[in-house]
């Protein structure tokens, strides 16, 4: 048996006099494909928030590797966190950078050799279909597009760990699919990945292990598709005192705005491979 990569130990979270989470436990083993679901207000976009240490515990334990997250130092934080890959519903892609900067954006801040970045950078391009696209700026992409170069962006340094924001949210079925099975792929090449969804047809395409929260409970743990819940689910993700890794984001905008001068010059070769669809 594998020990868990992540764990919650008897968590409680307080804010603004009514607990967001009530004595929530539950492990993750590495490797794990983990669908996050609830009503509004039952405390996802929270786990995800502790995942990233935005916040802490009231009590309780949040563990990565048996290690107390809350616990780091702050040059062990920046570590960890450079472990994790967001795929945000909103996509966060900096408007003054083009597709290509914006997902160069993780190699820079973990100081990557500009030769290895730009080979990343157009691989994981390519490997999401936006290859002819990399030298648009944010407001020229479409929602599906946004939401690959997002993708692209989360996971060019390959992450142990992705947590996956409603993914289909802003986009078509058809394409809606094509995400879920870029997902799929890349949990398939190792990554522990937490995807939070209200979206039924996520939850049956996917039929991996549910966590579903309820008033900051968890009350369901179980593998299987949106009939196994209890109850209809509702809409996800709430906004709890920050933007879901909004540190991550800030330091990597704070990289970005030294290049803001020359942002609009910058010229890289394209790549025409092709994307490879794997079944869901």
């Amino acid at each position: 048996m594998l020990l868990p990569m992540i764990e919650f130990s008897h968590v409680t979270l307080a804010y603004d006099g009514r607990d967001v989470l009530r004595d929530v436990s539950f492990q993750i083993e590495p490797g794990s494909f983990v669908c996050l679901t609830g009503p509004s207000g039952a405390g996802k976009s929270t786990i995800f928030n502790l995942l990233v240490r935005v916040i802490v515990p009231t009590s309780g334990e949040v563990l990565i590797d048996g290690a107390d997250v809350s616990t780091f130092p702050d040059t062990v934080l920046q570590l960890y966190r450079r472990r994790i890959g967001v795929l945000y519903q909103d996509y966060k892609l900096l408007p003054h950078l083009t597709a290509e900067e914006n997902v160069a954006l993780p190699l820079e801040v973990a100081g990557m050799p500009l030769s290895d970045a730009e080979i990343l950078v157009r691989d994981a391009l390519s490997r999401f279909g936006v290859e002819d696209r990399a030298e648009a700026f944010p407001h020229e992409l479409s929602g599906g597009e946004k939401t690959r170069v997002a993708l692209a962006r989360a996971v060019v340094h390959r992450p142990s760990i992705l947590l996956v924001d409603e993914p289909t949210g802003n986009i078509d079925p058809e394409q809606s699919m094509q995400i879920l099975r870029f997902i799929r792929e890349i949990h398939a090449e190792g990554s522990t990945v937490i995807v939070a969804t209200h979206d039924k047809l996520v939850v049956d395409a996917l039929g991996v292990r549910v966590l579903r929260l309820e008033k900051g409970a968890l009350v369901r743990d179980s593998v299987g598709g949106y009939a196994e819940a209890p109850m209809a689910v509702e809409k996800v993700v709430e906004p709890m005192q920050e933007n879901v890794s909004e540190p991550m984001h800030r330091e990597a905008e704070e990289h970005a705005k030294q290049r803001v001068s020359h942002a609009h010059h910058t010229s890289h070769k394209k790549i025409s491979s092709k994307v490879r669809p794997i079944a869901i």
